[in-house]
């Protein structure tokens, strides 16, 4: 397994991060510690959760996820294991969170409490990585940074990032830490796959020239590169076919991630793959590993035998042929989810 540094902090991970989005809900307990004790096994350090776990969020839900990676961290040597967890943004915008009544923001009070839930339900004192999942750019930057230093110095905390974030976000964040002279996001998690190019378009300078590291989530965009949908098939149990039944906003995002463009590109990356002598898979985790400004890319699994193809990329550099042959996708069919 190959390791890689969180921004300028002092923590390594593993080049691959096992997320929990979907455990306790579309991977059951029992399934979910098997996963992250297989995760761990393959030499995966990294696990990345949220108090707003699993998805799709319902109240009824709320921490489900972090009280299942709580219980298995207690079968670990706790210095063994880098735990990332986020704190949600605000609940009147885009997505309405399951915690705290659907009321959440990014001010000290939430954040306060935020932390002091996710501890306890993960069964810790501290987590290494905390994050912003979604942010909030009505409340100054100044509060939400000077509460996470609080978290930090406090010993709950070890580092920061943030997720979803633009690119005036994170170097507005950058900016006010350094007048601040408090801590900084090491890391930002935005969605980052073969199909989903557009983080390489600003994000990617601002990471390299301020020393962030990327660690991307959705990798295999949302499970559309493994094939599954291909040819109009809306397998049952998948998550984007559950999201074209629920409607609103989830079925918005899933036709953002299904549709004639994502099926058209995910098929010939299939092709590539295939010429290669690997899953298509292990072609996407590769590749998105395989980036300088990412540290470690998020993947995740309902099922152990969705491991094998993502721990094959382990290791795996793909040749500068690969590449070129990606980017030629990339050219013809621009920007498939929009």
């Amino acid at each position: 397994m190959q390791f890689k540094r969180l921004g300028r902090s002092a923590i390594y991970v593993s080049k691959i991060c096992m997320g929990t989005m979907t455990f306790g809900s579309g991977a059951d307990e029992a399934t979910s510690l098997r996963i992250m004790d297989r995760s761990l096994d393959a030499g995966i350090n990294f696990f990345d959760t949220a108090e707003n776990y699993p998805v799709p969020p319902k109240e009824e839900w709320a921490g489900v996820t972090e009280e299942i990676v709580g219980k298995w961290l207690k079968t670990k040597r706790r210095d063994e294991v880098i735990v990332a967890t986020k704190v949600c943004g605000p609940s009147h915008g885009w997505l309405k969170a399951s915690q705290r009544a659907g009321m959440t923001a990014l001010d000290r009070h939430n954040i306060t409490r935020a932390i002091e839930a996710s501890l306890k339900r993960l069964g810790t004192d501290y987590v290494d990585l905390y994050q912003t999942h979604w942010p909030d750019h009505g409340v100054a930057y100044d509060e939400t940074l000077e509460t996470l230093d609080e978290l930090i110095r406090a010993g709950k905390v070890r580092i920061i990032g943030c997720s979803n974030e633009t690119t005036w976000g994170l170097t507005k964040s950058l900016a006010a830490s350094e007048r601040l002279g408090v801590a900084r996001y090491e890391t930002i998690q935005n969605n980052h796959s073969l199909n989903n190019r557009r983080f390489e378009d600003e994000l990617a300078a601002a990471c390299r020239h301020e020393g962030v590291s990327s660690i991307p989530y959705s990798p295999l965009a949302g499970g559309v590169l493994s094939g599954k949908y291909n040819g109009g098939a809306r397998p049952e149990g998948a998550r984007f076919s559950n999201y074209l039944n629920i409607g609103g906003r989830q079925a918005t995002m899933a036709r953002r991630f299904v549709n004639d463009k994502t099926i058209a590109s995910t098929e010939r990356f299939q092709a590539i793959a295939a010429d290669a002598g690997m899953s298509v898979v292990t072609l996407a985790t590769a590749w998105s590993k395989q980036h300088d400004f990412v540290a470690s890319t998020i993947v995740g699994a309902t099922r152990e035998d969705q491991l094998d193809d993502i721990f094959a990329a382990a290791d795996l550099d793909l040749e500068p042929a690969i590449h070129k042959a990606i980017d030629a996708v990339t050219k013809d069919i621009l920007y498939p989810m929009g």
